[in-house]
């Protein structure tokens, strides 16, 4: 039998990759932008030492402000989704170190600001104010600047910090770089005798496979590959946790965690209430575990064992166009207009679809102001694909209402509620399918499908959030950290977390390894808190309709960043400041866990 093998980008028909075009019509265009960036930086640098001379000056300064953000935005986000595209081309290569290069002198330009707007007296920014009307709207993020003021540094301080941005930067462009473009996994051999190239978008798919010798084969050959390069990825990792630690140091913070919530102003107390809640439901995952055990029918239920379905009559294939349908029939509930948007992004270049070689693995959605969303999938016609669509049209939607309703300055929501939307449309979905499968074996399948997403998504993330916390922890407490000691810290997670049922394979030690979130320093907690206001509101949704979703799309959808996280979700009407959503999240764990156990 032959070996499948991926296709070139070039063999991917148009249809089933994004229109950049739509951002940038030519590489000289976005060229060209990159000189107005470099230009604006000029512009903006003149401002220095005058922001409290006059409202004009300040508004001035706004305005040219928005102006870069708006064309810096562009050129970066071009830059890395043709490197996603492919990550072998060189030109790629340097056009993303350009873009980075060129938002390194943007950030340098500007690094005067935040010093002299909190320079400014109280009495004289209220001056402004009244002396400038249209200066309000730039008041919220004045506030936010004055509000970090014990955490913004000199001028010339804040200029190094910026000039010291594209080093930070390093370990997590290696990292990139090794896990996208360098390293490569086994091939192995199906029952068929076809022998399979397992690559970052199949490695799920393979642990799905009801063959138990053809997943230990995938998990083995993923996990024995990164041992290889054990060492030379703990020195990545390490090199970014000391990056972040230099970052919280330099910026008078208790902690990496500390700065990384405040720029939201989130509580470091939600972090904890997640952890903590999480911990006092776990014997419900542990009772999980005990069902997969038996239904598998194996005397060792080893880590290998825990993705592949346990209603395994079930034949769950979609087609991408088979998956769109159904979404969008999942969402109806959100009303027309959300609908509508969902499938402009359909028809018109949002989406790229299918694994190429060397293609960003994973799933994402970005956009920039001024032009429409854009998603990267890596489709594998299987249920978590359709729900993987599902998750990144939510953010792609969300990232349309924001841009829609709010102005450059506060479009961009920040990552506290990025999960929330993407992570409703998921729970929207489940809800469709179960409501509309008559045969009992699917509906197995689907609740079964749910429990995973708990699983993954809630106990998982935060099992990934406590790995951070202690490991930036030990850090801070000198402790040195090698790949031995992150190894012992994430298998003895893993026991804690699937309990005595689970054998933990040594393999899953390095499983840290290959998790890219983790360069973007507290982070994963997110999807736990996300998912969990998600099924909050997925529940309002359903029971109360219009209302609802007006609360929903008017109050947190379109707000952009013009509120805190916190308070947006709030005048939605989750309350995440307590454990209440999580609680209740888990507890609805419990019911589905409970319906399964007796279905089986």
């Amino acid at each position: 039998m032959g070996e499948k093998t991926l296709k070139k980008r070039v063999e991917i028909p148009a249809k089933d990759k994004w229109k950049l075009e739509d951002m940038f019509a030519s590489e000289a265009q976005w060229e060209e932008e990159c000189g107005k960036v470099r230009k604006l930086s000029d512009e903006l640098t003149a401002f220095a030492g005058k922001l409290s001379e006059s409202a004009d000056a300040l508004l001035s300064y706004w305005k040219k402000h928005d102006e870069m953000l708006y064309y810096m935005s562009r050129v970066y986000c071009y830059a890395n989704q043709r490197y996603d595209e492919d990550t072998a081309v060189s030109k790629n290569q340097a056009n993303l170190t350009k873009a980075e290069s060129v938002w390194v002198a943007a950030s340098s330009a500007e690094s005067f600001a935040a010093p002299e707007i909190l320079a400014i007296a109280e009495e004289t920014l209220d001056a402004f104010y009244c002396e400038k009307p249209e200066l309000a709207q730039y008041k919220r993020a004045m506030d936010e600047i004055r509000r970090s003021k014990d955490h913004i540094l000199s001028a010339a301080e804040e200029r190094i910090m910026a000039e010291a941005g594209e080093v930070s930067t390093a370990p997590a462009n290696i990292f990139s770089m090794f896990n996208n473009a360098d390293i490569k996994f086994p091939s192995l051999t199906d029952v068929e005798g076809n022998r399979i190239q397992i690559t970052h978008g199949n490695f799920i798919s393979l642990m799905n496979d009801k063959d138990r010798s053809l997943r230990k084969q995938a998990f083995r050959g993923v996990y024995d590959t990164y041992a290889k390069f054990g060492n030379t990825v703990a020195a990545m990792f390490l090199g970014n946790l000391k990056q972040e630690s230099f970052q919280a140091r330099m910026r008078g913070y208790s902690s990496v965690r500390a700065m990384h919530l405040d720029n939201g102003n989130i509580p470091e107390s939600v972090y904890d209430n997640l952890i903590e809640t999480v911990h006092k439901h776990l014997p419900a995952l542990h009772r999980y575990m005990s069902i997969r055990k038996k239904i598998l029918g194996v005397e060792h239920l080893h880590m290998y064992d825990l993705y592949v379905p346990l209603v395994e009559e079930v034949e769950e294939k979609y087609s991408f166009e088979e998956a769109k349908e159904i979404v969008a029939q999942a969402l109806e509930p959100m009303g027309e207009e959300y609908v509508s948007v969902l499938r402009e992004g359909y028809d018109n270049g949002w989406i790229d679809v299918y694994e190429n070689e060397n293609k960003r693995s994973g799933a994402y959605s970005t956009g920039v102001y001024g032009t429409h969303p854009y998603v990267l999938l890596n489709h594998q016609n299987d249920m978590d694909s359709m729900f993987t669509l599902a998750h990144e049209m939510g953010h792609a939607i969300h990232t349309y209402y924001s841009n829609k309703n709010q102005p450059i300055t506060y479009a961009e929501y920040l990552i506290f509620v990025a999960e929330v939307a993407s992570t409703c449309n998921e729970a929207l979905l489940n809800h469709y399918l179960l409501e509309h499968e008559k045969d009992e074996k699917k509906r197995r399948f689907i609740v079964n499908h749910y429990l995973e997403n708990f699983r993954t998504t809630l106990f998982r993330q935060a099992m990934f959030a406590e790995f951070e916390m202690i490991v930036h922890g030990k850090l801070a407490e000198g402790e040195a950290l090698t790949m031995e000691s992150l190894n012992k810290i994430y298998h003895d997670l893993n026991v804690l977390y699937y309990g005595p049922d689970m054998v933990v394979d040594e393999q899953i030690d390095y499983e840290w390894m290959r998790i890219p979130h983790f360069y973007t320093a507290f982070y994963v907690y997110q999807y736990s808190t996300g998912f969990s206001a998600a099924v909050a509101f997925s529940k309002k949704i359903l029971e109360e309709g219009q209302p609802a979703v007006d609360r929903y799309v008017k109050n947190f959808l379109s707000g952009g960043c013009s509120k805190d996280p916190i308070d947006l979700l709030a005048d939605a009407g989750v309350d995440m400041r307590t454990p209440q959503p999580i609680d209740e999240a888990l507890s609805v764990f419990e019911e589905y866990l409970d319906l399964f156990e007796q279905q089986v």
